[in-house]
């Protein structure tokens, strides 16, 4: 399974962006979990935000009231509207999921992207 994310860039305080993970290289049949993780320039990956299989969502603090986490089931994508973006939000901003059944996937197999940078300028 590849997972591709797109939609970053360089964008003001205060700006939107809204990127986009979609998986493909097999037959998937479902995913449970599909998250959103970033990393800043020397800090670890965190996590920003979830969305599962029963469309539940969960988020990060320092999100929480900007983004919102969404999913397309038909194409195995998943969305991150980013609102109210604030410098401290430049990241590279990682897909990834797990729970997958499909071709050619084993049980606890998980998958990320090779993330897509967002840049928030003051």
């Amino acid at each position: 399974v590849q997972l591709v994310e797109s939609g970053g860039g360089l964008v003001q305080a205060g700006g939107s962006l809204r990127l986009s993970c979609a998986a493909s290289g097999t037959m998937i049949f479902s995913i449970k979990n599909m998250d959103w993780y970033r990393q800043s320039p020397g800090k670890q990956r965190a996590f920003v935000a979830r969305i599962n299989d029963e469309g539940s969502t969960y988020y990060a603090e320092p999100v929480k009231g900007r983004f919102a986490i969404s999913r397309d089931n038909k194409k195995d994508a998943v969305y991150l509207q980013m609102n109210s973006l604030k410098p401290e939000d430049t990241a590279v901003y990682y897909c990834h999921i797990d729970g997958v059944k499909g071709h050619w996937v084993e049980d606890g197999q998980e998958f990320w992207g090779e993330g897509t940078l967002v840049t928030v300028s003051s």
